[in-house]
């Protein structure tokens, strides 16, 4: 990841190379940096060097500290929204079809370039990401799955070789990922989803590695389109599930306690 600083080796070159790391997220937020006396090997730069970049770095709150435990890149994406606006929007779930209608857009933006952009190792790694989906979606891990459902969109957008549609989109996915908008194991009581949504994946990623932007972008579009349907549909069959099973517990409750049937005297002959 780090490379040997060619000619003055000071600290505004340590500085740059680590900033350009952060800015193309290859360090990416709660990355731990390595020990000291490893970094400036690896930089071939003094300690005393390095310990002047570290602490500037720390200083314009790129990187935080921790007594013992390392050196961290911080938390630089930071959220998109201040925090009372995203508990606003909690509590107006309405703002899911707006939040969907952005992601549509962005990412069919994002695709785009990367098809365009992407280089081999970054057909790997949407490869690879693919596979574990395919794996998760076998063993029926719908946890895992919605966890690489955020990586492979991540990975699309890193994809796409842009700091400024990278980093807005890590914001972007911080709040799914935290589920203020929605959830996405809300898609578990839809029938098909599932299986939809993995096949709409493999596709995005086959017209990225085949290099087509136009395809890429409109599989993108479709991919949000049924998500956001298939959303209100697992809403509307929860909702019906709600109402019978209402039904029929308040049928269990009102039903009457059988009666005895009436002894019949004999008479007499």
């Amino acid at each position: 990841m780090f490379r040997k600083i060619d000619q003055t080796r000071t600290a505004d070159a340590a500085i740059q190379q680590i900033e350009e790391l952060i800015l193309s997220g290859v360090l990416r937020p709660g990355d731990r940096l390595p020990a000291e006396r490893d970094l400036s090997g690896e930089l071939d730069v003094s300690r005393p060097v390095l310990r002047e970049a570290l602490k500037t770095l720390e200083q314009r709150g790129l990187l935080s500290s921790r007594q013992g435990g390392g050196t961290f890149v911080a938390d630089v994406i930071g959220p998109i929204f201040s925090e009372a606006v995203v508990a606003l929007i909690g509590r107006h779930p309405s703002a899911t079809s707006d939040y969907l209608e952005f992601r549509k857009d962005i990412e069919a933006v994002a695709a785009g370039h990367a098809a365009e952009r992407a280089s081999q190792t970054d057909h790997k790694i949407l490869t690879e990401i693919i596979g574990q989906m395919d794996s998760a979606h076998a063993a029926g891990d719908h946890q895992r799955e919605a966890e690489l459902d955020v990586g492979l969109h991540q990975a699309i957008g890193e994809a796409a070789h842009n700091v400024i549609l990278l980093h807005s989109l890590r914001s972007c996915y911080r709040l799914l990922t935290n589920g203020v908008f929605f959830n996405r194991q809300r898609l578990d009581h839809h029938p098909t989803a599932h299986t939809v949504v993995l096949a709409q994946h493999k596709e995005i990623v086959a017209h990225i590695i085949a290099g087509d932007a136009q395809a890429a972008s409109e599989a993108s579009r479709q991919h949000i389109a049924f998500v956001s349907q298939a959303l209100i549909e697992a809403e509307e069959a929860q909702a019906r599930k709600l109402v019978a099973d209402q039904r029929h517990q308040q049928r269990q409750n009102s039903v009457p306690a059988p009666t005895k049937p009436r002894s019949v005297k004999a008479s007499s002959s």
